[in-house]
């Protein structure tokens, strides 16, 4: 099967979730989770950014979220949320990003851990009270990231 026909098959699919996990697969392995982020182009990117997100918050929360690599891309994910209309979801992000000094979030993750361990006394409270924010799935991000990926075909 050809890669225009399975992406295809993939968003005219019943299977959101199915159709989500698989895309995600494909630019995971593409990009080397993360590792060579310029093999994928902005949509994918910001496909990618989207899918870390919730794959670290269903795992772990936001605290999982900033000590692992997803945590490199935080501030490009505000931007990717709001690119698919996720505007619940990228304020929810903004305010897990608020409790970073000065707002924001290192990219290099030896220094983004040592900081998240000096705020996590306080920021865990908020962080897990963005979790359950995040669970309430007001802004459905499946439904969304399909959207956007039907409305740039052509990039994936």
């Amino acid at each position: 099967m050809t890669r225009i026909n399975n992406l295809e098959t993939l968003l005219s699919s019943d299977d959101t979730n199915e159709s989500i996990i698989e895309l995600d697969n494909f630019i995971s392995e593409l990009c080397s989770y993360g590792e060579n982020m310029d093999k994928l182009t902005e949509p994918q990117e910001q496909f990618y950014y989207n899918q870390c997100l919730e794959r670290e918050i269903n795992n772990g929360g936001f605290n999982q979220y900033f000590i692992n690599s997803s945590g490199d891309f935080a501030h490009q994910t505000i931007q990717s949320l709001i690119a698919i209309g996720a505007n619940t979801t990228a304020d929810i992000l903004q305010k897990a990003i608020n409790q970073f000094p000065d707002k924001k979030v290192p990219q290099d993750r030896d220094e983004r851990i040592e900081i998240v361990e000096q705020i996590e006394e306080t920021a865990t409270e908020i962080w897990e009270e963005l979790d359950e924010k995040v669970f309430e799935y007001e802004d459905d991000l499946n439904t969304l990231n399909l959207s956007f990926v039907r409305q740039h075909k052509s990039d994936f």
